[in-house]
């Protein structure tokens, strides 16, 4: 019988959501050795951070990644700007975005102005700084993961991100708030806390 695994890590910023390098980009092999037969259900773009899974369990995978399985993520979102309370209504109602070159419209989504998450730690490289220009946090919760979906919705109300970091799926949140850290996860644990029932 298999031994399935589990893992909970914190993707940093500039490593890509597979085990080997690619154009001078590190993968989630210089941050540990995993199993050789774990690899990363779901993925967080090169430029995000945060909340990613890894395990050798098929089935968690296609529960979580298959679309007809809506699960909740929460992602903490510094953007260019500070939006009104209007334009953030936009999020509730679904947004207009390309995805694959086609018009999509966005699920209805949960965002809020938040202040700034100050558990988080500093990114390396540190984002831009605009004097000039203030930023905003917001939490933005999705059930639904499109390509760069974040990034494409706040850039489509007009205010880039400029940094994203998944914060949690469902009731499984970051275990630890340092870039690169990896925590094993029970498997019971980690279906409770992602509200998943296998028979």
């Amino acid at each position: 019988m298999r031994d399935l695994k589990y893992f909970v890590i914190y993707k940093p910023f500039g490593v890509l959501s597979q085990f080997s390098e690619a154009d001078g980009h590190p993968g989630l092999g210089s941050i540990y050795a995993f199993p050789k037969d774990v690899y990363a259900i779901g993925r967080l773009d090169r430029d995000s951070e945060g909340l990613l899974i890894l395990s050798n369990d098929q089935k968690l995978n296609h529960k979580l990644l298959n679309p007809k399985f809506a699960h909740n993520r929460t992602y903490l979102t510094q953007v260019e700007g500070i939006p009104e309370i209007k334009e953030l209504e936009a999020f509730e109602k679904g947004i207009v975005i390309k995805v694959n070159k086609k018009a999509y419209h966005t699920k209805p989504a949960k965002v809020q102005l938040i202040e700034a998450p100050e558990y988080l730690p500093e990114r390396t490289p540190p984002i831009r700084f605009r004097k000039n220009k203030p930023t905003s946090w917001l939490a933005l919760s999705i059930n639904e993961g499109k390509n760069r979906q974040v990034r494409k919705m706040t850039a489509k109300i007009g205010y880039p991100t400029l940094r994203l970091v998944r914060k949690s799926i469902v009731g499984l949140h970051l275990l630890s708030y340092i870039p690169g850290s990896v925590q094993e996860i029970d498997q019971k644990d980690l279906y409770k806390k992602l509200n998943l029932n296998f028979k």
